[in-house]
């Protein structure tokens, strides 16, 4: 079986895609690993979660399917405090997804 990285960038409606896809991807159990990453703009998106998306967010991050965001959006974003507080890591987005591309992992990005 496959592993994949969820790479969500996108601050729209390919967002919630993104996410869903992740959760069922996961919850299903259509892949060995699934892990969920985020970068840029998303990023924004997360700090204003809601509704059935904010639940799916929250058990995935139970689950550790939810891996990190990116540190340096964050910090030129002001995002550092909010980020952290919903219970996201914050990393060098290149370093993640170098790991996991290093180790296996398919990217598919939103």
């Amino acid at each position: 079986m496959a592993k994949v990285l969820f790479l969500i960038m996108s601050d729209d409606q390919k967002f919630d895609m993104g996410m869903r896809m992740a959760y069922n991807s996961h919850f299903k159990k259509r892949y060995e690993d699934v892990k969920v990453a985020f970068f840029g703009p998303s990023q924004k998106r997360l700090t204003k979660l809601e509704g059935e998306t904010k639940e799916m967010f929250q058990k995935m991050l139970e689950e550790r399917v939810i891996d990190s965001a990116c540190i340096g959006v964050a910090k030129n974003e002001g995002l550092v405090e909010k980020l952290t507080e919903i219970g996201i890591r914050l990393e060098p987005m290149g370093d993640r997804v170098a790991y996991y591309v290093n180790n296996g992992y398919e990217v598919i990005t939103f």
